[in-house]
């Protein structure tokens, strides 16, 4: 039975979720064992708090010191890209020894990284020759950052022909890249009638559907957000997901639907997907995930307050492929959602857009390349 050892770090929801879809698709290989671990999991807690806490104060408090960060750290090629990687796997021996017993004890057949965090040990346990399955590489960013550039890697599976235009450029060999797309749910893959999603969830069928996916908004902000578009002179319903942001969810109590818009305040849900085919629009920030679930769909976006860096790079390549508008000011968005309301032929080119590029199948095409190759190794070989 091969067993595929998939590791994320859950700085943000993105790398966790690609991580849950492509073990679901590896799933429904007959005869594969996925195991998905957290690289934070194993971890000092004291480190991990550091950790998790810095990347979302820096991002939401500092953005311009994160995008300094940020862009200083991108490695400029293939070389200095895979000798800081390992320099930054060698360090974190001192912290992550217990991933080491995890590989050790899941003896994984292959090695799948969502996250340039885990890539930094597991390339450096390459290099050493403490990890022998190979190691493959799912980006999750559009635009990819030089960290996730390493030694001894047998594929990178990226999101777009421009992400490996980009690594071509850094050094990075082609036969290495292969376009997938981002992993999502393989829900994704089955159509949904957006009629059909309404009548599921009791939503209004004869309006359109605003869906604005705050977990990773400032409350007050999308507040503000949220209160403007329930001013708009238009007939729609605007559904509201906070996710596990309970600062969002106290901020919005007391707001309450006005004129023809009428308010859905929803929490954690367990169907996003349901929700994006539903939606005429959706508005919120440009993780990777999100983002490759609504061009999956083929679902416009509106994207607002996107984290300098990795956010900013995925919502430039949604707006250049026309599937989506880009705004810096909250202020923005109620006119910019009734512009596009009262341009239906603009939203369904953007619509269109999106089917062009979305691809809702990356984790079966993801899972089709790691079988392959683990089929075409000598047997027996393990961690």
């Amino acid at each position: 039975m091969p067993r595929i050892l998939i590791v994320h770090a859950s700085l943000g929801n993105g790398h966790r979720s690609a991580a849950e879809a492509l073990a679901a698709a590896l799933g429904e290989a007959p005869g594969v064992e996925a195991v998905v671990a957290d690289a934070l999991d194993y971890i000092r807690p004291a480190a991990r708090r550091l950790w998790t806490r810095g990347y979302q104060r820096m991002s939401a408090n500092a953005p311009l010191l994160y995008r300094l960060f940020y862009n200083a750290s991108d490695a400029a090629d293939h070389a200095e890209g895979v000798e800081a990687n390992l320099r930054a796997g060698r360090f974190s021996r001192f912290y992550l020894a217990d991933i080491e017993r995890l590989v050790a004890q899941v003896k994984p057949d292959a090695v799948v990284c969502t996250m340039q965090f885990p890539l930094m040990l597991m390339s450096h346990m390459r290099q050493t020759g403490e990890l022998r399955a190979p190691l493959y590489v799912v980006v999750t960013d559009f635009v990819a950052h030089g960290s996730w550039v390493a030694a001894h890697v047998a594929r990178y599976f990226l999101p777009s022909p421009l992400t490996a235009r980009i690594f071509e450029r850094k050094g990075v060999p082609a036969e290495l890249l292969q376009v997938t797309g981002i992993p999502v749910r393989p829900e994704v893959a089955q159509p949904k009638a957006a009629t059909a999603m309404r009548r599921r969830h009791g939503l209004a069928e004869d309006r359109p559907l605003l869906t604005l996916f705050g977990g990773g908004l400032q409350a007050q902000r999308a507040r503000r957000v949220v209160e403007q578009l329930l001013q708009l002179p238009a007939a729609a319903t605007l559904a509201v997901v906070a996710g596990r942001n309970e600062e969002l969810a106290d901020a919005l109590e007391g707001v309450e639907s006005a004129g023809g818009v009428g308010l859905i305040r929803l929490g954690a849900i367990d169907y996003v997907d349901d929700l994006i085919a539903a939606s005429d629009l959706v508005i919120g920030k440009a993780g990777g995930l999100t983002t490759s679930e609504a061009l999956a769909r083929g679902t416009p976006q509106l994207i607002i307050d996107p984290i300098p860096g990795q956010e900013e790079w995925n919502a430039d390549f949604v707006c250049g492929a026309g599937a989506g508008v880009q705004l810096r000011m909250p202020e923005s968005v109620p006119s910019a959602v009734l512009g596009l309301l009262r341009q239906p032929e603009r939203l369904a080119m953007m619509a269109a857009q999106a089917k062009a590029v979305g691809r809702p199948r990356a984790a079966f095409d993801i899972t089709a390349a790691v079988l392959d190759g683990f089929l075409d190794a000598p047997s027996g070989v393990r961690a």
